[in-house]
């Protein structure tokens, strides 16, 4: 059968961020007060590669380092097992710190 499939930016942002708020020291996603940017975005380049940009609110106390690298790792991890789809990059970007959940 032909044909094509693709799976919609919406819907990989989602996976994202689902797959970053399953890390420890990772309190949510960042709603941005710009309009039209939202806490993980998608963008593809021209040679189709995929890169994925997250705004997080992290546990005070969190190592930065340890917990971002952990977020890079499971969000790549997640997007390949659940679309097929390695990213290029996931970048992570620490938009606000909160208190330790308990």
């Amino acid at each position: 059968m032909e044909g094509h499939a693709s799976i919609s930016p919406d819907v990989l942002a989602r996976y994202a961020g689902d797959a970053a708020l399953e890390v420890e020291g990772v309190r949510g996603l960042v709603e941005s007060h710009v309009p039209r940017h939202r806490p993980v975005r998608i963008s593809t380049a021209e040679n189709g590669s995929v890169s994925v940009e997250l705004q997080l609110e992290l546990e005070r106390g969190a190592s930065f380092p340890e917990v971002g690298t952990a977020v890079q790792e499971r969000v790549a991890d997640y997007l390949e097992r659940m679309a097929d789809l390695r990213p290029a990059r996931v970048d992570v970007v620490v938009g606000e710190i909160g208190p330790v959940r308990v």
